[in-house]
């Protein structure tokens, strides 16, 4: 017996029952190819479920009995066929009949486009594109594992920016590739994220609701000019991070849910496949096929859209069963917990494959609870993840800030106690979009006081949250201290840049992120202890912290003031590590930022001592503002060295 055209071979089929084929873009889906001399298009789809399964499209009128596919003889659930004179830009949909008699139309799960919704038909996709970000690319593996800074702008591309004179439209692929770009290397960021890209049915979700989990929505271009959009961003030397979302899917008709008319991608038992929180349905993360999907579609942005990192979208909800479930609407694991084993085993089989495959991607997990290890190397029993959402950090900070300057003496431990537990991940500080929907209020909003101190207090808080250790992320807007809560539909409120307030919180933001970048003792220990040190932080009748950021011993280190109260202080003295060259080199309350100018003379005490310190600096304390002091140490001069003779070592090589 002649088998019929596959992509698949045996091994792949081994692999994809294991759930460990994570290439299966490569396999399953459509795929323009040539057999026996005729160009056409070859279809896999698993549904081992279903009675019977048709490629319906443009190409036949939608004629489920023109073009039936063949269930592979390997038991493998995968129907496949290959229809000859059509290829690409052609709409389709699988027709599955299921045992009942009753059929399902559903789009290609592994399809590369997708019509513009709230259309939902599948388009056989196959056009090349020529990338011209190789130096990129290159610099990523060779400097995969070194410190470097983490500067992140989060967009959610449909909203940045509206063009209201054009019915209120997004900007295109194309364009944001342009003016997006151009801001963003502008402000200083060192990475975009980007609220998810994948085809989504319902805009007002924001992406998060996934039916085509392997194509760019379509709203604003082709699969193409989505690529275009990241090569853009990395030839001017900025990465781009992805938001993905193996937690859940929506249960639109024509995507996963009840795919071939039984729980295929999800739990059969709602009390493990339903997300009351989101309407939506849960992977069976131990159904090895689904393993495979969906580590394959993370590696498939990487390869094939050179994403530079995953953002992993609620993470918890995939860590716990009981997660936002009340007693006995969840079942424990084999063990009488309450982990969800299955996923956990995932997301650490997802992070060996993306850290082993493509070095210099990093992995970001969002992430509310106190889990153990999830920035933690999978061989040292973590989940394996580069960094962790620090919920902890923006938690207690917007709840400081939103105190009225008067009353923070009485909380200070809000604004302090995330250095008990700050290197205990690999923590990113996240002022994200979450924070500025459902009647929130924008970050400008939180902020207590008349118009001047509101504009001081986030400038502050800005200011703490780049000098703090860890990465930090910003959503789009916040820049500009956008004054009303984000909307999809109308997106950031650029006309405020006509008032000088926030063209100064948007210069300061510029300027944070230029300093920060140029200066290695802000990020090259971002992530352990040997970059930070306490000078003061009890200061509670003040509510001033003192800190240093520290690199390595040849670099400078960096003081940072932060004051929160209203009132300035006409001498303040902070205690000194060594003697040396102390210059201001950024200072919220300066007036270009919109502050109120107060003239800061620093004059050193050399010694005398302060905070345990044998030398001292005194300086003017301005009203709600962060100052960061840039110290280098005093050089002696060659002529004053004595000469000696040097000693044997007695350290002996290698780790014995």
């Amino acid at each position: 017996m002649v088998k019929p055209f596959s992509l698949f071979t045996d091994f792949d089929i081994a692999l994809y029952q294991a759930g460990k084929h994570f290439r299966l873009y490569e396999k399953m889906g459509s795929h323009c190819v040539e057999q026996d001399g005729r160009r056409g298009v070859y279809f896999a789809v698993w549904a081992p479920n279903a009675k019977r399964v048709s490629v319906t499209g443009d190409f036949n009128g939608w004629n489920p009995n023109s073009h039936v596919l063949l269930p592979r003889w390997d038991n493998s659930g995968i129907w496949e066929g290959f229809i000859p004179a059509i290829g690409h830009g052609v709409v389709y949909k699988y027709h599955i009949t299921m045992h009942n008699g009753a059929a399902l139309d559903k789009a290609d799960p592994f399809a590369r486009k997708y019509e513009t919704p709230p259309r939902t038909a599948s388009i056989v996709w196959d056009q090349a594109y020529s990338w011209g970000d190789a130096t990129w690319m290159e610099k990523r593996v060779s400097s995969a594992g070194d410190a470097r800074p983490w500067s992140v702008y989060e967009v959610h591309l449909g909203s940045w920016k509206k063009i209201l004179e054009d019915g209120n439209r997004s900007l295109n692929y194309h364009e944001l590739g342009d003016e997006l770009v151009t801001y963003v290397k502008a402000m200083g960021f060192t990475h975009v994220e980007f609220m998810p890209v994948m085809e989504h049915p319902y805009f007002p979700s924001w992406g998060y609701q996934i039916t085509g989990f392997f194509a760019p929505t379509s709203r604003f271009g082709t699969p193409e000019d989505f690529k275009y959009l990241v090569d853009r961003f990395h030839q001017e030397g900025i990465g781009v991070i992805l938001d993905w979302v193996p937690s859940h899917f929506p249960g639109d008709i024509h995507g996963l849910y009840l795919f071939d008319g039984s729980h295929l991608y999800e739990y059969a038992d709602p009390r493990r496949g339903y997300q009351p929180d989101w309407n939506s349905y849960i992977f069976d993360y131990g159904r090895n096929e689904v393993r495979s999907f969906l580590i394959s579609n993370a590696l498939f942005w990487i390869d094939q859209y050179h994403a530079d990192g995953l953002r992993v979208d609620a993470v918890a909800s995939m860590l716990y069963l009981d997660y936002s479930r009340k007693e006995g609407e969840w079942i424990p694991n084999v063990y009488g917990g309450r982990e969800n084993l299955e996923a956990i085993s995932l997301l650490r089989e997802f992070n060996e494959a993306v850290y082993k495959e493509f070095p210099g991607v990093e992995t970001i997990a969002e992430e509310s609870t106190a889990f153990p290890g999830v920035s933690r190397p999978v061989w040292e029993g973590g989940l394996g993840f580069g960094q962790k959402w620090m919920m902890g950090w923006m938690h207690d900070a917007l709840s400081y800030f939103k105190r009225a300057p008067l009353f923070r003496r009485w909380h200070q431990n809000e604004i302090t106690f995330s250095m008990v537990y700050a290197f205990s991940e690999r923590f990113m500080l996240p002022l994200s979009h979450d924070e500025v929907v459902h009647l929130k209020a924008s970050l400008f909003g939180k902020m207590p006081g008349d118009e001047w101190q509101k504009h001081a207090n986030l400038r502050a808080l800005y200011g703490h949250q780049w000098t703090h250790p860890g990465s930090h992320l910003l959503f789009m807007g916040g820049e500009i201290a956008q004054s009303t809560e984000w909307s999809h539909d109308r997106g950031v409120t650029w006309e405020l840049l006509e008032y000088d307030y926030h063209k100064g919180c948007q210069s300061w933001v510029r300027d944070l992120n230029q300093y920060y970048k140029s200066t290695p003792a802000l990020w090259r220990h971002s992530f352990v202890p040997d970059g930070y040190e306490w000078i003061s932080g009890d200061d509670t009748t003040n509510s001033v912290l003192v800190y240093l950021r520290k690199g390595s011993d040849e670099e400078s280190v960096v003081l940072v003031v932060c004051h929160f109260q209203t009132s300035p202080i006409d001498r303040y003295t902070v205690g000194l590590p060594f003697e040396g060259t102390w210059d201001l080199v950024l200072n919220s309350d300066d007036v270009k930022y919109g502050g109120s100018g107060i003239q800061v003379e620093v004059q050193f005490g050399v010694g005398i001592p302060s905070h345990g310190r044998e030398h001292s600096l005194s300086f003017q304390m301005p009203p709600l503002c962060v100052m960061l002091i840039e110290g280098r140490r005093k050089l002696i001069q060659p002529s004053l060295l004595k000469t000696a003779k040097p000693k044997s070592s007695s350290k002996r090589k290698g780790n014995g």
